[in-house]
């Protein structure tokens, strides 16, 4: 990383004033005033607005013990590729009484959270790779369904991956189990068909987590840089503490692009731990991820930790601030696979609108409150966000 600027520069948004991204894609549609008596502008997102690369699986989820988990060595809360000793899990997990079949994969999750939330169709893009298989064209109908663009790269010779979801401790913990599959054989050449090379250059906010990176290291490459050259916004997630210690090389080659990073404490602290910060607290680890070098230096990088059931962190130009969320009573709490998912999803919905990083942050909160409440990350088509 030698060679990179020090981050210093404007935020991506400010409360008084739109980045030029935002300026960019919203159109002044009619004021309306908000409860606090201020001026809100209501706009008018153009379609392609959001981009999103990652990973289309679809979920096979079960609720059941921690006995299940130490069976296949597994950690509750925690997200893995899938090895050779977990093969059997997929059958087994499809025999178990009240197995469900949901669309999954984390960046497609969030496309389609934001798309719930928009309420426009194809304010959203999505690719990934997925096989020519009755799994893919599920995947593909809820995406549509949400109203999210999706142009899948199809494999003949491998099938849609799937993941297995293990709940536990009544919808409280979740461990995943990835099988790629053709998801692992995203190739960057998919960027480059005219269609689809005219959609990533018409978005002008990107989102990919941290799952991509055991891909195609060189598609987030290609889109970070764009972002940049263009002072677009491009966003990040950790995703999981395997990728920061395993993946490290080529997650720190994308870091200097990064403008948003998400996470949740346990990967903070993996990757607190694997930089060597010397750092324990979660508010110190958002501050100096927040401080690392940063080739668009017009940007200033937003860090925002989620804890589970603690406060959101947010680090954003050398100062913390904590957000708290909602705690659901106990018998409220289904199924928190997909709530880091919602959360992000909820945060773009606000970000392509060009509200503040607060507002994003509190419509994050709630996507994440409405989605652990049910199965998988689904959500009532006809709830709508009030902020």
């Amino acid at each position: 990383m030698s060679g990179r600027g020090k981050q210093t520069g404007a935020p991506v948004r400010e409360a008084a004033s739109m980045s030029q991204a935002n300026h960019e894609v919203a159109k002044e549609e009619e004021e309306v005033k908000p409860s606090d008596g201020s001026k809100r502008i209501k706009l008018d997102i153009p379609e392609g607005s959001l981009f999103g690369v990652g990973n289309p699986l679809l979920d096979i989820a079960v609720n059941t013990d921690s006995e299940y988990l130490k069976k296949y060595e597994l950690e509750p809360n925690n997200a893995i590729l899938a090895e050779k000793k977990h093969e059997p899990m997929y059958k087994e997990m499809a025999g178990m009484a009240g197995v469900e079949y949901l669309a999954g994969g984390a960046t497609q999750n969030s496309m389609r959270v934001a798309q719930w939330i928009l309420r426009k169709k194809h304010c959203a893009t999505f690719m990934g790779s997925v096989g020519k298989d009755s799994f893919s064209k599920t995947l593909e109908e809820k995406a549509e369904e949400a109203g999210v663009k999706v142009r899948y790269q199809k494999q003949d010779d491998h099938p849609t991956g799937t993941c297995a979801v293990v709940i536990t401790k009544n919808g409280a913990c979740r461990s995943l189990v990835a099988n790629l599959a053709a998801a692992n054989h995203f190739s960057k050449s998919h960027l480059d068909v005219p269609e689809n090379k005219a959609l990533l250059e018409k978005a002008k906010f990107y989102y990919i987590s941290g799952f991509f990176l055991t891909v195609s290291p060189e598609t987030i490459q290609t889109i970070g840089k764009h972002a940049c050259e263009h002072n677009k916004v491009f966003s990040m997630n950790l995703s999981a503490p395997f990728l920061c210690e395993h993946f490290k090389k080529p997650m720190m080659a994308a870091f200097p692009y990064i403008d948003i990073l998400f996470s949740n404490e346990t990967e903070a602290a993996k990757f607190s731990e694997v930089q060597g910060f010397g750092l324990t607290d979660i508010r110190e680890i958002a501050l100096k991820t927040a401080s690392l070098p940063k080739e668009n230096e017009k940007r200033s990088r937003i860090v925002v930790f989620t804890q589970g059931a603690d406060n959101v962190i947010l680090a954003k130009d050398g100062k913390v601030k904590e957000f708290p969320v909602v705690r659901l009573p106990e018998e409220k709490l289904i199924d928190t696979n997909g709530a880091g998912d919602a959360f992000v999803g909820g945060f773009l919905a606000q970000l392509v609108q060009g509200r503040d990083v607060a507002d994003c942050i509190k419509c994050g909160i709630w996507a994440a409150t409405e989605i652990i409440q049910r199965s998988g990350c689904t959500f009532p088509p006809d709830l709508r966000y009030e902020d």
